[in-house]
């Protein structure tokens, strides 16, 4: 029977060691290892794919004449050409005519934004301004750059009847080549006024756009002081939020406790008011009562409205109040993690400077694949250049190969973009993970933004790019829909633009939903060095189990970090009107507080964005602290004193409770005590 029971335990140990190794050991900086390594080989493939890409549109010409220009003929200025199958006056030799010149530079497409022009290959561009025929021969014969079409011979000009087609709409404005792109451009761009006034749709004529742009010219130097005001306002900001972030969250619960009584108290009073409007009326005598019926109806009618207002409003407040009553001490904790995120700050000043390396790696991108995609549009024979019927002029279309190249260039496009804003994230989360598990912050790495740095190159690579085309798997269907619904915008049923807005939201709620999962998921990486989807697993469980923390903190904590985004723009605004008012000679002060506002918002947002980063990072950090230690010998928390703060404090008010309950529940203990007690002599004596 021993053996038996001995045998039975032996079978049934092993299942509960296993269970017990699968639950997640979380050992914070101790083991690193490189995660999805697929991943990162699809995104590297992906890459060459777009480099090659690059290359292509390079070997094919469409680099060359998207620098280089070219005429509508299809030939390239500058280069010795090849004749292209039934386009007239192609494959010539414009070896000396490296500049672009067009016969109508004002004659500008204000839908496709281009101008619509012939545009010829000239040895140089109209150094002064030639208003008569005889002046374009007069050019021509001196300086050899012949203005009209390849076939009219510059000395017969004024002669021929084709001048008026195939030669420049007189007068041929003074011009300057264009610095790299070989342009011919004139040099008065007033011809450009109708363009303008079409992209400034809210200026009503011209005197006003000068002034707005004579105002932006004249104040260029305070524009540019109260932009980098605005840029160290965000970066003190940073550090000085968690001085008075607990200030903030307070106030934010009284205006929103107090706003809301008071709009429903007010709502309540109207709908009182009402009523005892109707009831007057229906107290009058029966003919009043009947010439006053269309008033009774609409007095009616607005008094049903507003009840059913007061009572929604009523039902929010209540809502509202047991919100803040049960979250009213997990408060606390958003407070803590926003004065520890300032601390973070301060010992890891190069966090700040993350906005800055992101919007470069961006801007080196965008510019770069704004480029490929022109030199795309305009790549060798497989651009398929086409002799428009209505112009006679030559387009380069896409067609074939290249329109798929197009859409993986595209795609490109957004993969690329939010691989690099989750290597932000990953840094940052890096960074933010050395620091909280750190236990003597004086042997913290001499710069941890840069280790951080080298271990996401080193060792999470794959998981940064799977994490950002899962984003991308979202994006993607949601940008097609966004076309489609403008596309159809005026021509579809009421019931299909609903179903395609009602599609838009959802997934773009599902991308928000993804963005802050992937963050967290990063941070566990940081943390455990584990795979994407067992990170992302992990995360998700720790919030779960937080629940109520997690949305107070993102509701509360975001709530604060608008107040610091509204407080700098206000700030900026604040004294660039001071400035501009003590310069007295600024007459326009719209455009210029305008153009400083929206850039004070944008940093505003970047810097605090990375604040954000910070928190939510910190808080899973904590979550995971509070989870696996408890204070004692061998299990001593990670934790900042500001946060040991809040947990003691957490603990004290449980205390408090269990001794409250054991109290109420001891009374009832002594009763039943007694009950047997009395019962017990009764008991013997049977």
């Amino acid at each position: 029977m021993s053996e038996a029971r001995r045998s039975t335990s032996s079978f049934y140990r092993p299942r509960s060691t296993w269970m017990k190794r699968t639950k997640r050991e979380w050992k914070p900086l101790e083991d690193r290892s490189c995660t999805d390594l697929p991943w990162l080989l699809l995104f590297t493939l992906f890459c060459l794919g777009m480099c090659g890409i690059c290359g292509f549109t390079i070997v094919t010409g469409g680099a060359a004449r998207l620098v280089f220009g070219y005429d509508s003929y299809g030939n390239t200025c500058g280069q010795r050409n090849k004749a292209i199958e039934g386009v007239r006056l192609s494959g010539l030799d414009h070896t000396d005519r490296k500049y672009v010149f067009f016969l109508d530079p004002c004659n500008i497409d204000i839908i496709q934004r281009k101008i619509k022009s012939m545009a010829l290959c000239v040895s140089q561009c109209p150094t002064e301004k030639l208003s008569t025929y005889y002046d374009l021969k007069r050019f021509a014969m001196m300086n050899g750059s012949e203005l009209c079409s390849y076939e009219l011979p510059g000395h017969k000009y004024p002669q021929l009847l084709e001048r008026f087609d195939k030669c420049p709409k007189l007068p041929v404005p003074e011009s300057k080549a264009l610095p790299v792109f070989n342009r011919c451009t004139p040099v008065d761009i007033s011809c450009y006024a109708k363009f303008a006034e079409a992209v400034v749709t809210f200026v009503s004529d011209n005197s006003m756009l000068n002034r707005l742009i004579a105002g932006v010219a004249a104040s260029k130097e305070i524009i540019v002081g109260l932009c980098l005001l605005a840029l160290v306002l965000s970066m003190i900001l940073m550090v000085v939020i968690r001085y008075i972030s607990a200030v903030l969250v307070w106030i934010l619960t009284a205006l929103l406790v107090l706003g809301s009584l008071g709009c429903t108290s007010i709502l309540w009073w109207l709908y009182i008011d009402y009523k005892m409007k109707m009831n007057e009326t229906v107290s009058k005598d029966l003919k009043e009562a009947e010439e006053a019926s269309g008033d009774i109806k609409t007095t009616k009618g607005h008094a049903q409205s507003l009840l059913i207002y007061a009572v929604s409003a009523t039902v929010f407040t209540g809502i509202l109040l047991l919100l803040m009553l049960f979250m009213r001490k997990r408060m606390a904790l958003t407070i803590a993690l926003f004065h520890v995120a300032g601390k973070v700050f301060i010992h890891l000043p190069l966090l700040a400077l993350q906005p800055f390396c992101t919007f470069l790696a961006l801007s080196l991108f965008w510019v770069y694949w704004i480029l490929v995609l022109l030199f795309l549009g305009t790549s060798g024979e497989m651009g398929n250049p086409e002799k428009n019927e209505d112009t006679g002029l030559v387009e380069f279309r896409l067609s074939g190969a290249l329109q798929y190249m197009t859409w993986y260039h595209a795609v490109g496009l957004i993969w690329i973009s939010e691989f690099i804003l989750a290597c932000q994230q990953m840094t940052v989360a890096g960074a933010v993970v050395t620091y909280y598990f750190t236990r003597d912050k004086t042997k913290l790495p001499v710069m941890p933004i840069l280790s951080s740095v080298l271990r996401l190159v080193r060792y999470h690579l794959g998981t940064v790019a799977k994490g950002s085309f899962i984003i991308t798997l979202v994006k993607i269907p949601r940008l097609i829909l966004m076309y489609i619904h403008n596309q159809l915008k005026g021509k579809e049923n009421v019931c299909a633009r609903c179903m395609l807005k009602t599609c838009i939201c959802c997934l773009w709620c599902l991308e928000k939903c993804l963005n802050y999962l992937n963050q967290n998921a990063y941070a566990a990486t940081a943390i455990n060095s584990t795979s994407f989807c067992t990170s992302a697993r992990d995360a998700f469980m720790i919030l779960v189990e937080n629940a109520l923390r997690v949305a107070t903190i993102n509701t509360v904590g975001d709530f604060v970090l608008f107040l610091g985004k509204i407080l700098i723009v206000t700030s900026t605004a604040f004294v660039g009107v001071l400035a501009l008012n003590y310069q007295k000679e600024y007459t326009e002060w719209v455009l210029p507080l305008i153009i400083v506002c929206l850039f004070a918002f944008l940093v505003a947002h970047c810097f605090l964005s990375i604040f954000e980063i910070v928190v939510d990072v910190l808080f899973l950090c904590f979550a995971i602290d509070t989870k696996y230690n408890n204070g004692t010998r061998g299990r001593e928390f990670y934790m900042d004193k500001t946060l040991m703060e809040f947990v003691e404090n957490s603990r004290r008010s449980m205390a408090i409770e269990e001794r409250g309950r054991s109290k109420r529940a001891r009374p009832k203990e002594e009763v039943e005590l007694t009950e047997v007690k009395a019962m017990a002599p009764g008991t013997s004596s049977a």
